[in-house]
């Protein structure tokens, strides 16, 4: 079984390196083409999509799994809209591919350039977002990839269905369906296995929990994309308003919890914490936020608990909040430089040159001023959907979109230059 199993995953990579050529070469209106059908077809198909997905979620709430994760898993009206809408956006921009990036002249005469090319052949490996197998394959394929999805176990029903939609589009307009592959095992052997085949596969991005990404670095004879962890601090400063601040801060830790650009940490200036926290800790009080406090925070918010060391690094994916009193811009960006994982972070502040620094200063894949860290995400940034969020600076930083999955080769045109 082992054997079989191994030689299995050599075949699914073999299929996607041999369509590589095809997708690299075809055109953009073909692309788009594509992208919008099957738009159609995931609206058409809302009905049946769901009932499968239903059976995933069954299955986990059966084991147990929290209300967080049951979000991230469940494929509502409104999440396949979005994997729809994601689709048509990624088709009106630009395509990539072939783009003349820079071009120079040389003192002999040669013009030298670099034009975008694909990466070639992506690993996928996600948990129980059952959506990225949509985004993926989109925005993939319009970058001329392969891609291989390896989703979790939790959502293997919805994954295969959601693939089918995209790879009947591409037998209906004969194209090569490999283009877009599912690991049609859970076993987590299979990635194992995929991950020794660096001479097929290009590149690997881990989505998910910080364990299996590790794990995957770990394993891995291929380049990995990764972010380990999303620990988001909003810092709210003695010049911000308070009302903006409120929005703000409820949004970030609220609206979805369990994702990896959800704010865990709350840095509060000192000379408003009194006015400012017990205002906020009413309104998180009707979400069930659990708060957790520094000292000063706690001589505030008496009802919260006791932060220990370990908050400040931890990234809850729950209604969970850590919550520190600072003295300064300063030492807020001391503390995120300290405890942050290079994700997202965010001032609220109405002085500019405050912001300026903080945006300077602080080393983050999105650095926002007075705005939620929910917008960390590629199709709120303009990029039609994302791939994944890379905290790594090789060989992207923050949301992965067309670009991010194209690198450039250099080209040269010369008019019988030799070299002397």
């Amino acid at each position: 079984m082992t054997n079989d199993l191994k030689g299995e995953m050599l075949e699914i990579a073999k299929r996607a390196k041999r369509v590589c050529p095809t997708l690299a070469k075809l055109s953009t209106e073909t692309k788009n083409s594509v992208l919008k059908e099957v738009a159609k077809k995931l609206r058409e198909k809302k009905e049946e999509l769901k009932e499968i997905n239903s059976q995933d979620v069954a299955q986990a709430l059966s084991l147990g799994h929290t209300k967080a994760f049951i979000d991230r898993l469940t494929l509502t009206d409104r999440i396949i809209e979005g994997m729809a809408k994601g689709l048509e956006e990624v088709a009106l921009l630009p395509d990539p591919v072939g783009e003349i990036v820079k071009m120079w002249k040389r003192p002999n005469g040669l013009l030298v350039g670099r034009m975008r090319i694909p990466l070639g052949v992506i690993l996928l490996i996600y948990e129980s977002r059952p959506n990225v197998t949509i985004d993926a394959a989109g925005l993939c394929f319009k970058s001329g990839n392969a891609v291989i999805l390896r989703g979790g176990k939790e959502s293997f029903r919805s994954n295969l269905a959601l693939a089918e939609v995209f790879r009947s589009v591409l037998r209906d307009f004969g194209l090569p369906e490999d283009a877009v592959q599912v690991v049609p095992t859970p076993e987590r052997q299979a990635m194992e296995y995929l991950l020794e085949l660096e001479d097929y596969i290009d590149l690997v991005i881990p989505r998910g929990g910080e364990s299996l990404i590790r794990f995957v670095v770990e394993k891995s004879r291929i380049p990995v994309i990764k972010h380990y962890k999303g620990v988001c601090h909003v810092y709210v400063d003695d010049e911000a308003d308070l009302e903006k601040a409120i929005k703000i801060c409820v949004n970030a830790k609220c609206q979805r919890p369990g994702v990896c650009n959800a704010m865990e940490t709350l840095l509060v200036h000192e000379k408003i914490a009194q006015e400012f926290l017990p205002r906020l800790a009413k309104e998180y009080e009707a979400y069930g936020v659990e708060l957790r406090g520094c000292p000063k925070t706690l001589s505030i918010l008496p009802n919260a608990k006791p932060a220990t060391e370990e908050d400040w690094y931890a990234e809850y994916l729950d209604l969970i909040l850590a919550v520190r009193v600072v003295s300064s811009l300063d030492e807020a960006i001391e503390h995120i430089s300290k405890y942050g994982s290079n994700h997202t972070e965010a001032i609220v502040t109405e002085n500019y040159t405050k912001a300026m620094k903080f945006v300077q200063e602080v080393d983050a894949s999105l650095v926002l001023v007075n705005a939620s860290t929910r917008f960390n995400d590629g199709g709120e940034l303009g990029l039609g959907a994302e791939i994944g969020i890379s905290t790594t600076k090789l060989h992207a930083y923050g949301p992965m979109g067309l670009e991010e999955l194209t690198t450039t080769k250099f080209i040269a045109f010369g008019n019988g230059q030799i070299r002397t």
